[in-house]
């Protein structure tokens, strides 16, 4: 007998996340790109992160140099993509700075530390954009996948920390605060289907 899944979230239906949609009308259009064995994660946060984003859309894949989807977007938004990604030259996003450069659309890698990189390394139109990173006094919620980077965080909280500050909120997580604590519900119910 086959599962029963959830048509929004495409998870099964005993494990459905459509009741922590917490929808943020957000100014910064973000695209998620999303490495191929990321799609069937249950512990992963960006379906969570999609749909509770107004702005913002998924493209799956390694290589997405000649994707028309990207090309079409760093055309609508020429001069003003950006990536979230911690490369050596990337500029530190915080709060008591705010002379650096908004974007109008913001590139989030999904995937572990390993895929990120080759991904960031692969798609060389990715590191000519402005990068940024997140300030490391962050302390992610993250509660049901192992690593063993120091402060690392979920996609959904690093995009939440990002455009808190990219779009000037008065507080690092200020408008994406609701979607945050959603997110600590989203570990806990995550967990409460392994009780070891």
């Amino acid at each position: 007998m086959t599962r029963a899944y959830c048509l929004k979230c495409e998870r099964p239906e005993k494990s459905c996340i459509c009741h922590l949609v917490t929808v943020v009308d957000n100014d910064i259009y973000v695209v998620i790109l999303q490495h191929p064995l990321e799609v069937k994660q249950s512990k992963g946060s960006v379906t969570l992160l999609h749909q509770s984003l107004k702005n913002s859309q998924v493209i799956i894949g390694e290589n997405f140099t000649d994707n028309l989807e990207i090309q079409l977007l760093l055309k609508q938004y020429e001069h003003q993509c950006a990536v979230l990604y911690p490369s050596d030259n990337a500029t530190v996003l915080s709060e008591k700075s705010s002379d650096f450069f908004s974007p109008k659309c913001l590139f989030i890698l999904d995937g572990t530390w390993k895929k990120a990189y080759k991904m960031f390394m692969t798609n060389t139109w990715l590191q000519q954009l402005p990068h940024f990173t997140l300030a490391n006094d962050i302390v992610g919620q993250y509660k049901i996948r192992k690593t063993t980077k120091r402060n690392a965080l979920s996609s959904l909280e690093a995009c939440c920390y990002a455009l808190g500050v990219l779009e000037h909120q008065q507080s690092r997580a200020n408008r994406y605060q609701p979607l945050l604590v959603s997110f600590v519900a989203f570990n806990q119910f995550q967990l409460s289907f392994n009780p070891n």
